[in-house]
């Protein structure tokens, strides 16, 4: 099983290479670089076998992906097409979620949010907390039966960042970094703790009112741009694993044909 496994954020596109069901490469880079973005993928899917039973070099693999944002999602529809004759499989329309959802509409939940909610219970095998620190920071929570349960969404570093400098006379835009005081002794670094401090806070206490309504801690993992920053200053977390969606792209897609086998 070979999978180019596409990852479309709000800011940056993942795209990573599956071979035989293992890891070969995951690489990130801002989804509005078209020219590096296409070069990327034609640079993995150079690298999945071709059919041996193929006599015009179609290659053993698929092109699988889940998008926060239409339009990018289009582009590489298009980028896939042009440049390898390939058609992409969108998860959560030609690949169904990997994980039900209990929420109240579930068709709008973004994909990404379930697939590393999926992957991070397939690990963990019971309830479990995923929050993803990108553009936006999204909170979620998995029951001990791997139902997805809903979360929280609150602003990004770079968002909250804008927000201050856009609505305020003097404050300026800052690049948030992880702080060597809690203060700050200029306004910059009060800025910067308050943005790297407030999210870690936010944090912690959403995960113990999840605890509250579950009965128990559940287990946490942290993915996403932000994620690696913070997890030294988040004790109560207990895996930092990067590019979680990429890997939860693969298991819908495995999930997948799981469920077509046993139709068969």
């Amino acid at each position: 099983m070979n999978i180019v496994a596409v990852d479309i954020g709000n800011t940056n596109v993942s795209v990573g290479l599956f071979l035989d069901g293992k890891e070969e490469s995951i690489q990130s880079l801002p989804g509005a670089g078209e020219a590096d973005l296409r070069d990327c993928l034609v640079s993995a899917w150079q690298k999945v076998p071709v059919l041996e039973s193929s006599t015009q070099g179609k290659r053993d693999g698929v092109i699988v992906v889940s998008s926060v944002k239409p339009a990018w999602t289009e582009l590489v529809r298009r980028m896939a097409e042009e440049s390898l004759g390939e058609e992409i499989r969108v998860v959560g329309e030609d690949i169904p979620l990997p994980m039900s959802a209990w929420v109240d509409e579930p068709e709008k939940v973004g994909a990404d949010r379930i697939v590393s909610a999926a992957a991070a219970y397939a690990v963990v095998e019971d309830a479990v907390v995923v929050a993803d620190f990108g553009t936006a920071v999204t909170i979620d929570l998995v029951d001990a039966k791997g139902v997805f349960q809903g979360g929280v969404i609150c602003p990004g570093f770079e968002i909250s960042a804008q927000a201050l400098k856009d609505n305020t006379a003097k404050l300026p835009k800052v690049v948030v970094h992880r702080p060597t005081t809690p203060y700050g002794k200029n306004t910059a670094d009060a800025i910067n703790c308050g943005l790297y401090y407030s999210i870690i806070g936010t944090l912690e206490e959403i995960v113990r009112r999840y605890a509250e309504e579950i009965g128990h801690w559940p287990q946490t993992v942290i993915t996403g741009s932000a994620a690696a920053m913070i997890k030294d200053d988040c004790p109560f977390v207990d895996n930092y694993v990067p590019h979680l969606v990429v890997k939860g792209i693969v298991l819908a897609y495995v999930k997948h044909l799981e469920s077509q086998s046993e139709m068969d």
